[in-house]
């Protein structure tokens, strides 16, 4: 399979809670490419929790230094990226997000909220309906996730590794190859 994607970084979008890092550890893994998480990168280089910076410099700031930071990677070949779930906001990320192949983990609001309920890291759902903020971030954002190369629709039961697997299946279905007249 990484020898069909040429080195072309491959970038998981969608909610939080959708299992990017998760799912992006094991795609990594298959495909022989190492891992990133935009959102690892960024406490690593600011020395600050992502809820520190949302909370000390706002949501603007945050989205910079996303942009900042998947603008760096983007110069890198042979990586799988779990991205945060708003990088798709801005447009000067989709400049870059499209050097690599897009992959979206879409979700539906009712996993995500089982899967969050417990979280109190996620500064954007510091909300008295916590399940209200989720559907109406979807609803802003299905628009541009559906941007992406290649839509997954996670199932309830499924494990990390079988959306892997299916990633990994139907990459080939969205790859441009060349043909050759003749």
């Amino acid at each position: 399979m990484s020898n069909l994607l040429k080195g072309v970084n491959l970038y998981l979008i969608g909610m939080m809670g959708a299992g990017k890092t998760t799912v992006g550890k094991i795609l990594a893994y298959h495909l022989g490419y190492r891992f990133l998480d935009t959102d690892d990168v960024i406490t690593q280089s600011t020395g600050k929790s992502i809820n520190q910076i949302f909370a000390e410099e706002g949501e603007a700031a945050f989205r910079q230094l996303e942009s900042d930071v998947l603008g760096q990677i983007c110069a890198y070949t042979q990586l799988t990226i779990a991205t945060g779930g708003g990088i798709v906001l801005r447009r000067e990320n989709w400049s870059y997000l499209h050097h690599g192949l897009v992959v979206w983990l879409d979700v539906p609001v009712e996993l995500l909220y089982n899967r969050l309920a417990e979280d109190t890291t996620r500064p954007l759902l510091q909300d008295s309906d916590p399940k209200g903020k989720l559907r109406s971030l979807l609803e802003e954002r299905t628009p541009l996730y559906s941007q992406a190369d290649l839509k997954i629709t996670v199932r309830e039961q499924e494990t990390p590794e079988e959306i892997a697997h299916r990633v990994i299946e139907a990459i080939p279905t969205v790859l441009k190859i060349p043909s050759y007249p003749g």
